[in-house]
């Protein structure tokens, strides 16, 4: 049993979880304003979240502080959510299975566990309303907490976008959206709503 204190600073850090995540959010939000046609793809290493390396102590209490920051902006807005499970399911995705069917995105047969998928994607898969898991997305956006490796499942082209919020408690934060491809050559027109994110990098 948690002694009083060491509760309380749980509670705290879990909370700092949740404000950040939230903040984070909030921050991709204001560049690609969420609805319900739209998909993000969530990499989370709950051990870098913990200030460990990647893959040695995942925290199921982690990913439910990241969950709940998640579901928040989800039952606000629509937008949809796949969270991308470890190496050893070959980064595969669990998400709903009403987003798999209307987009068409192959299941495969697999269990997502702590040891092999991830606390985040296990987290997940043990809480939406009806799990699937896919071998591959096409998002329209993304979040990667902890080096997690995402842009396997990002739409081209992605556009970095910057957060006033760096860290997920010790792990690093990096943000994707996605717009579509410019064609054309020196004669071809782009309206400006598609053109307003391009980067010259």
């Amino acid at each position: 049993m948690l002694s009083k204190g060491k509760g309380k600073i749980m509670a705290e850090t879990n909370q700092q979880i949740i404000d950040e995540a939230a903040a984070a959010l909030g921050d991709l939000e204001k560049v690609m304003p969420f609805d319900a046609r739209h998909l993000l793809v969530i990499g989370c290493s709950t051990s870098e979240v913990r200030g460990s390396r990647i893959g040695t102590s995942g925290s199921l209490e982690v990913a439910a502080s990241i969950y709940q920051a998640i579901k928040q902006i989800h039952d606000r807005t629509g937008v949809r959510f796949a969270f991308q499970c470890c190496e050893h399911l070959n980064r595969a995705l669990v998400l709903d299975r009403e987003v798999a069917e209307r987009k068409n995105f192959e299941p495969v047969t697999v269990r997502p566990v702590r040891h092999a998928g991830g606390s985040m994607a296990t987290y997940a898969y043990e809480h939406l309303a009806d799990p699937i898991v896919v071998e591959s997305i096409r998002a329209d956006g993304g979040i990667d907490i902890g080096d997690t490796l995402i842009g396997m499942h990002l739409k081209p082209v992605a556009v970095p976008v910057r957060s006033t919020i760096r860290k997920i408690g010790d792990a690093n934060l990096v943000m994707a959206r996605t717009r579509p491809k410019l064609i054309g050559g020196e004669r071809a027109v782009y309206p400006e709503k598609e053109t307003s994110g391009v980067l010259h990098e």
